[in-house]
C-alpha cells in the first residue's frame, strides 16, 4: 500500500481500538443502577468503582508516556488492547464489590498505554499539515466508543442482565489485537517532521523519567496546556460517570434509555466537533503557532452555558439541546489535545509528554464523580453538574492568558521540534 495511503490506514486501525478503549471503560457507568441493586452499594461506593479506574490509569500513565518513547510503539498498542480486553471478560465473572473496584483498577493499568504510544506513533506519519485531522479523527473513536459501552451495554443488561456486554466487547477487543499483529507497523521516530529526522540517531533518547519530564515540559505553554486539560477532563468525567444514572433518577428514564441518551446525543455532536475542530486547527496553524490552541479556545468558552444547562434544565428538549450542544464545544476542544502538545514539545519527547499530562488528567478527573456524588446528597446532582461550568470557563480563561503571555511571533522559532 503506498504511503500516502498506509498512513491513513493506521489511523483507521488504532481508532477500532479507541473505540474498544472508550467502551470498556465506559460500560460499567450504564450498569450503574444494576450494580447498585445487586451488591447494595451506595452512591459514593459507584464512584469508587468508576475511581479506581481513574486512579489507577493516572498512575500508570508517566510510566507508559516514558515506555512510548523508549519502546516500540505498536508492541505496547496491541499488548494494552489484549490486557485490557481480557480484564474487561474477567469482570463479567465479579461476584462482589471488591473485584469491581480491584478489576477496574487493572483496566486502567491496561488502557494506560494505549494513548502515549498510539498519538506518537500517528505525529511519525502525520505531519503539521495533516496531524489535527488525524489525530481528530482517532478522538473521535472516543465518543463512538463512549456511545457503544453506554447505550449497548445499558440495552443488553436490561435484556441479557450487566455481564454480557463485558463478555462481548473482551473477547472482540482480544480478536482485534491478533489482526493488528500483522496490519499494524511501527514507523520511524521523527519521520513527519519538516526537518527530516527519520531516525533514532538523530533524536534525543536518553535520560531517567525526571529527566524526559523536565524536558518534555520545559516550554511553559505545555504546562498551561496540561493544567487547562486537568480541568477540562474534570467536567468530562462527570458527564462519562453520572449522566446515565442523572437521567434516569430525574427524567424516569429506563436503564436501556437513559444509557442511550447519556452517551448518544453527546458523543455523536462530539464526533462532529472534533471533526470540526481537526479541520479548522490544521487550518488556522498554517497562520499561527497557536492556531490548534486557539481552536481550543472557542470549545471551552462556548461549552459553558451548554454545561450549565444540562444540569439545571426540567425540559427534555431543552436537555437534548444542551447535551448536543456541549459536545460539540467539547469536540472542538479535544480535537486538539495531543496536537496542540505536540507543537510544543519534541518528537522524541512525546510519549513522555503525552502520558505525564494524561495521568495528571485523569488524577483530576476522578475526583469528578466523588465530588458529585457527595454534593449531590444536599445540592443535588443537577445543582452539581450545573457548577461544573465554572471549571470550563476558568480553564478558558487560562489559555487565553497562555498564549499572550507564551506564543508570541518572536517565540515561534523556540517552539518548532527540532528533534535534535
Amino acid at each position: 500500500m503506498p504511503a500516502h495511503r498506509y498512513k491513513w490506514f493506521v489511523v483507521g486501525m488504532l481508532w477500532f481500538v479507541c473505540v474498544f478503549n472508550y467502551a470498556d471503560r465506559q460500560a460499567i457507568f450504564s450498569v450503574f443502577p444494576l450494580l447498585k441493586s445487586e451488591m447494595k452499594l451506595s452512591d459514593v461506593e459507584l464512584s469508587i468503582v468508576g475511581s479506581s479506574f481513574m486512579w489507577v490509569y493516572a498512575v500508570a500513565g508517566p510510566l507508559a508516556g516514558l515506555l512510548a518513547d523508549k519502546f516500540r510503539r505498536k508492541t505496547l498498542i496491541i499488548g494494552g488492547l489484549v490486557f485490557w480486553s481480557a480484564v474487561t471478560v474477567a469482570t463479567a465473572m465479579s461476584q462482589d464489590y471488591w473485584h469491581l473496584v480491584v478489576l477496574r483498577a487493572l483496566q486502567g493499568l491496561g488502557e494506560a498505554f494505549f494513548f502515549p504510544a498510539s498519538m506518537s506513533l500517528i505525529s511519525d506519519y502525520h505531519g503539521k499539515e495533516t496531524r489535527s485531522r488525524a489525530m481528530a479523527i482517532n478522538q473521535s473513536g472516543v465518543y463512538a466508543g463512549t456511545i457503544m459501552g453506554g447505550a449497548l451495554a445499558g440495552l443488553l443488561a436490561q435484556v441479557y442482565g450487566w455481564r454480557s456486554s463485558f463478555y462481548i466487547f473482551g473477547f472482540l477487543g482480544i480478536a482485534l489485537g491478533l489482526v493488528l499483529l500483522t496490519l499494524l507497523k511501527e514507523p520511524e521516530r521523527g519521520a513527519a517532521e519538516q526537518n527530516g529526522a527519520t531516525g533514532h540517531g538523530s533524536l534525543d533518547l536518553k535520560g531517567g523519567f525526571l529527566q524526559s519530564v523536565r524536558a518534555a515540559f520545559s516550554h511553559p505553554m505545555s504546562r498551561i496546556l496540561m493544567s487547562v486539560f486537568i480541568g477540562a477532563n474534570f467536567v468530562a468525567v462527570i458527564f462519562l460517570t453520572w449522566m446515565p444514572s442523572f437521567l434516569s433518577r430525574k427524567f424516569n428514564m429506563s436503564l436501556s434509555m437513559a444509557g442511550l441518551n447519556g452517551t448518544a446525543y453527546l458523543q455523536v455532536a462530539s464526533v462532529l466537533g472534533v471533526i470540526t475542530g481537526g479541520w479548522l486547527a490544521d487550518r488556522l496553524a498554517q497562520r499561527s503557532k497557536s492556531g490548534r490552541m486557539q481552536t481550543q479556545i472557542f470549545g471551552l468558552l462556548a461549552g459553558v452555558p451548554f454545561i450549565f444547562l444540562t444540569g439545571w434544565t426540567l425540559s427534555v428538549p431543552v436537555l437534548v439541546l444542551s447535551m448536543a450542544g456541549f459536545g460539540y464545544a467539547k469536540g472542538l476542544y479535544d480535537a486538539n489535545i495531543w496536537a496542540s502538545l505536540y507543537d510544543v514539545v519534541k518528537p522524541e519527547k512525546r510519549g513522555t509528554a503525552l502520558g505525564f499530562m494524561n495521568s495528571m488528567a485523569w488524577l483530576g478527573g476522578s475526583l469528578g464523580p466523588v465530588a458529585v456524588a457527595y454534593a449531590a446528597q444536599t445540592l443535588g446532582m443537577g445543582f452539581a453538574i450545573s457548577a461544573s461550568s465554572v471549571v470550563y470557563l476558568l480553564v478558558g480563561v487560562m489559555m487565553i492568558m497562555g498564549i499572550r503571555a507564551y506564543m508570541k511571533p518572536a517565540r515561534v522559532e523556540e517552539l518548532a521540534p527540532s528533534g535534535k
